[in-house]
């Protein structure tokens, strides 16, 4: 019998559990900094509550099962449903509710290169009276979480789908709702397609005419102002929206924002704001997304509240981090000895560089020197500490870069020290 995990799972190994954790403290240390409280959502929800996000197709691409009692359950697809279950059904709750969480998520999509049925995500939501700030609040989040992780080059692109919306109305004279999804479906393939792509898929769907004005439309980017003189739409309304939150995240020292009129999101549930953030430099997408979902608040019975909230990719963050080589490299002290009467010592050392916060491990089988060395090689330590017999009386080890083969002798007594400027 082959002992197999199912398809589209994965363990996950040391290096990259790290990674996550080291994420996830970035991540609580922002969330403290904006005040977010952590949540935890159940992992199980009723499939019904994830129905009123996703709609009941939702379960071909989750997993579904019946409980022992026969009801209809399901694993979390995401952590917004969860959060927005607890945020609505909580009337005791002071506005505006700022919640955070940190966790796993399934979906049952079809497994491809990083791409896996379990996988992490990290996410804040606002839950408000409609306000512009909680919009700014989410967007500045995103930024300051994304600089604190290494990530300096990520550019932040806005939209509000009640522009679009107002546009299509009102210049392009379409009122039929319907038509109107199918036209932010069609507008949503246009960055990963391509216009004459998406042109040929929604030509027989969609008039010719409105299409093209689409997908020109939706190729303009830039500052709020060069945007909003060459989508030649100034009557609109819903500009001041845009110009609203352009200040405020000015005022707030935000400044890696454009304006891309053909960002709207493929969720029907947004309702306003929509943006994506992406590293240009890395080209494998966006790494955050959110935006405002008023309607999926009311679909929970608080009509009177709204939402807005982001949520990040943990491991595709971390593939971004690696190809801009900004994960760090998680260095490792191995303390080597002679023999058996150095062994002591040697553990004396171990347990003080330990006990300070040092990663650092040794040889439990007593092999000769020359094969601890091998080993401290294999297991990729930066620094071997060498504990001799002559040295060791003297009080004295060597320090041994695992990087170029340099030696050094040092004084045991100040190795906590000496080894903080090398590593």
């Amino acid at each position: 019998m082959r002992f197999e995990i199912p398809r589209g799972m994965r363990d996950i190994d040391y290096e990259e559990a790290i990674n996550i954790q080291e994420m996830k403290d970035a991540f609580l240390d922002t969330s403290r900094a904006f005040n977010f409280k952590l949540i935890a959502p159940s992992t199980l929800e009723l499939l019904s509550t994830l129905e009123v996000k996703a709609g009941p197709s939702i379960s071909n691409e989750i997993y579904t099962f019946k409980d022992k009692g026969n009801r209809d359950v399901a694993l979390r697809f995401d952590l917004t449903v969860g959060l927005t279950r607890y945020a609505t059904s909580r009337r005791d709750l002071k506005m505006p509710v700022k919640v955070s969480a940190f966790d796993g998520v399934w979906r049952y999509d079809e497994p491809q290169a990083g791409r896996y049925r379990y996988f992490h995500q990290w996410d804040v939501e606002i839950y408000d009276t409609f306000n512009t700030e909680s919009d700014a609040e989410i967007i500045q989040f995103v930024s300051v979480l994304l600089k604190k992780l290494g990530l300096t080059k990520v550019i932040i692109e806005l939209n509000d789908r009640r522009l679009l919306e107002e546009y299509i109305k009102d210049y392009l004279r379409v009122s039929d709702e319907q038509i109107i999804s199918e036209i932010f479906r069609a507008m949503d393939k246009v960055p990963k397609k391509g216009s004459e792509a998406v042109y040929n898929e929604f030509k027989g769907k969609l008039n010719p005419s409105v299409l093209n004005k689409l997908i020109s439309l939706s190729s303009i980017h830039g500052n709020v102002d060069s945007v909003y003189s060459k989508a030649d739409a100034g009557r609109l309304k819903n500009w001041n929206r845009l110009f609203e939150l352009n200040d405020s995240l000015k005022s707030r020292n935000v400044r890696n924002v454009e304006i891309n009129l053909g960002i709207v999101r493929g969720l029907d549930y947004y309702s306003g704001f929509v943006f994506e953030a992406s590293d240009p430099s890395v080209k494998i997408g966006a790494l955050v997304g959110g935006g405002r979902y008023d309607t999926l608040t009311e679909a929970f019975g608080r009509k009177e509240i709204g939402a807005s909230g982001a949520a990040g990719g943990v491991e595709r963050i971390l593939m971004a981090l690696k190809k801009s080589r900004n994960i760090e490299q998680h260095k490792m002290i191995y303390v080597a000895f002679t023999s058996n009467d150095t062994k002591a010592r040697a553990l004396d050392i171990v347990s003080d560089l330990r006990e300070r916060g040092y990663v650092t491990d040794y040889d439990f089988s007593g092999r000769p020197l020359r094969k601890q060395i091998e080993d401290a090689a294999a297991r990729g330590a930066t620094i071997t500490v060498i504990v001799g017999e002559r040295e060791s009386r003297d009080g004295r080890v060597t320090i041994k870069s695992m990087h170029d083969g340099l030696e050094s002798t040092q004084e045991i007594d100040k190795l906590p020290e000496v080894l903080q400027d090398k590593l």
